[in-house]
């Protein structure tokens, strides 16, 4: 994001979780990326803005170590009994942008966050590429 473009401006993005049930809080990145992708393109088609500030995507997923399987997007049936639970937040060049990993029922191998980083970035492309649709679909 170009914070320079955005001038005085503060935006708050602020997520209510209704129901929640296994990767609210990665839910609520994806979603407020849309949120904010929204507004900015909103500012500037109202003159409040000359150009927009958003540079890329980004997106969030939730992972987990489940009976010593790793899964993608836990319910939470799943995340209640993960042994191992982890989010990640990357961007559309691929690059992370947050990574957090707690071994709950046992610790975890370096090989094992590795592959729960490609599963979730197998994910977060899928969510990228909606996000896309999503704010391609509205410009219509």
């Amino acid at each position: 994001m170009d914070l320079s473009a955005l001038g005085e401006r503060t935006i708050t993005i602020d997520c209510d979780v209704l129901q929640g049930d296994g990767g609210t809080r990665t839910a609520s990145v994806t979603g407020g990326y849309l949120a904010l992708a929204m507004a900015c393109r909103r500012m500037v088609e109202d003159g409040w803005m000359e150009k927009n500030p958003m540079k890329g995507f980004v997106a969030a997923v939730s992972a987990g170590i489940v009976d010593n399987q790793p899964l993608l997007d836990l319910c939470y049936e799943e995340d209640s009994r993960a042994m191992v639970d982890f989010n990640c937040v990357m961007n559309d060049a691929g690059e992370l942008v947050e990574i957090q990993g707690t071994g709950e029922g046992r610790s975890f191998t370096l090989s094992e966050q590795q592959e729960l980083v490609r599963l979730c970035g197998k994910g977060i492309g899928e969510l990228i590429a909606l996000q896309k649709t999503i704010l391609e679909d509205l410009r219509r």
